[in-house]
């Protein structure tokens, strides 16, 4: 019998949460020398797939990509700077092995998100249509890629690699939200290897899977149990039955990798959880951090290689800066929280050029604003929607280079901005033909809407 016959409602619809219409698209070929689905023909799709890297809470531009080291005292680097290999060019000094990889990724040091809040705004926001980007890219490529079943739009939390993590933060916007494009939009969430995701396989033995009645009419029966979405159930069960005979429970279990790619990824030896100091309220996430990032993005390629085309990653809320009750003075925090990402994304560019997937796949790397170039009485930064920290690499893009330029103190652009729909209108031209996207019949206004901006300027070729 099948495996997947009593989920939770929440559950089911998780499985059948994307959209449909790759049902209708052929199938995908291979490329040569690559794992990675190849684009389908004939359609807008282009190769390339993005995961974007969203760092929950506001990280600094200073720590991060912009020391300012000239600036004086109270806005200069809290954390010294550090060379990389692109001349005169420095980084945050916690940040050495970016540093040494400088060459293959673009820091865009012009990057404006508006203002100052917290939420998920460059993911989900009002230059999105409040719908995360991987829904608006699956109404056109579809739910689940025709040749291995994974979904074209997966969302990762700690729990995806951690059953002890801390739930997805959703106090400051709903990374699932879907917008104009529909429920069945929605990114796929996985577990941690717990029930659910164990549910992603077949029982029934391979002799008897080829009778599709028989899977349907077993789906058949948890319609009764649902609350009479019956008409949602149609599609959604055709998705379920894509997913269990695709195998895509062995994309998002991290046994199934080469225990020394494990190991390279392997964030938690970097910052112990027992030396992060209980005293700030946000040391569960500090901890959630060191524990999960490297093998989220591990988790993310396992997913871009099997067809996904828009991977959400987060750790959750570290990146606040205040230096009050619930954080950590900026110094303190990003001792915390900069070797993880340091290291996790070094180890994904190395891992991506070695898989020969570095042009194929874009990682974008950004928060939901930036900090006061002024540091506060108590040693923290504050909220700050006139800056904020931006790194993008590989998609075939030009890389080893600095956009854009900040004023002295690293608080406002000195040179164009970069707004946040510059960033969308550069993933979206990365996972579409452009032009085939205008003459596609049935591609919404609202997804068309989102490449009418310009890309960042510099980032792509010819």
């Amino acid at each position: 019998m099948l495996s997947l016959l009593t989920p939770s409602r929440r559950e089911f619809f998780r499985v059948g949460g994307s959209a449909l219409g790759g049902l209708s698209l052929p199938n995908f070929s291979t490329r040569a020398g690559s794992s990675l689905p190849a684009a389908n023909v004939g359609t807008p799709v282009t190769d390339k797939s993005v995961i974007f890297l969203f760092l929950h809470g506001g990280p600094s531009q200073i720590e991060t990509f912009d020391p300012k080291m000239g600036a004086p005292v109270e806005s200069r680097s809290v954390t010294g700077e550090v060379k990389t290999n692109i001349p005169g060019v420095t980084f945050g000094g916690t940040f050495p092995k970016l540093a040494a990889r400088a060459d293959r990724f673009t820091v865009v040091r012009s990057f404006v998100t508006g203002d100052g809040n917290h939420d998920i705004k460059p993911i989900v926001g009002k230059d999105g249509h409040l719908a995360n980007l991987g829904s608006a890219y699956s109404s056109v490529a579809g739910g689940n890629h025709p040749g291995t079943g994974m979904p074209t739009n997966v969302a990762l939390f700690p729990q995806s690699v951690d059953t002890k993590a801390q739930p997805k933060q959703a106090g400051f916007g709903d990374f699932l939200a879907t917008g104009p494009f529909g429920v069945n939009q929605a990114p796929f969430v996985p577990g941690s290897g717990g029930a659910f995701q164990k549910n992603l396989s077949l029982t029934l033995p391979q002799d008897r899977i080829g009778d599709r009645r028989l899977l349907l009419a077993e789906f058949d029966k948890m319609k009764y149990a649902l609350d009479g979405e019956a008409g949602a159930i149609d599609g959604m069960r055709e998705k379920a039955f894509r997913l269990l005979l695709g195998g895509v429970g062995d994309a998002f279990d991290l046994t199934k990798e080469d225990p020394k790619v494990l190991a390279n990824y392997d964030t938690e030896p970097l910052v112990p959880v027992a030396k992060i100091d209980k005293k700030w309220n946000n040391h569960k996430f500090y901890c959630d951090n060191t524990r999960t990032l490297g093998k989220l993005l591990l988790l993310a390629r396992r997913c871009v290689e099997r067809g996904a085309g828009f991977v959400t990653v987060t750790t959750n809320f570290v990146w606040d800066m205040h230096a009050d009750v619930n954080n950590a003075t900026v110094a303190e925090g990003m001792g915390y929280m900069a070797p993880s990402l340091d290291h996790a994304v070094s180890a994904f560019l190395d891992d991506l050029k070695s898989r020969g997937l570095d042009d194929k796949v874009l990682l974008v790397v950004c928060g939901e604003m930036g900090r006061t170039p002024k540091i506060n009485k108590n040693g923290g930064r504050d909220h700050w929607g006139e800056l904020a920290p931006l790194l993008l690499a590989g998609g075939g893009l030009n890389m080893g280079q600095v956009i854009g330029q900040s004023s002295r103190d690293g608080g406002r652009p000195a040179t164009e901005p970069v707004y946040i729909k510059n960033l969308i209108s550069t993933v979206m031209h990365t996972l579409f033909d452009s032009g085939k996207l205008r003459v596609t019949r049935g591609v919404s206004r609202e997804l068309l809407s989102m490449t009418d901006a310009d890309p960042i300027p510099g980032l792509h070729k010819g």
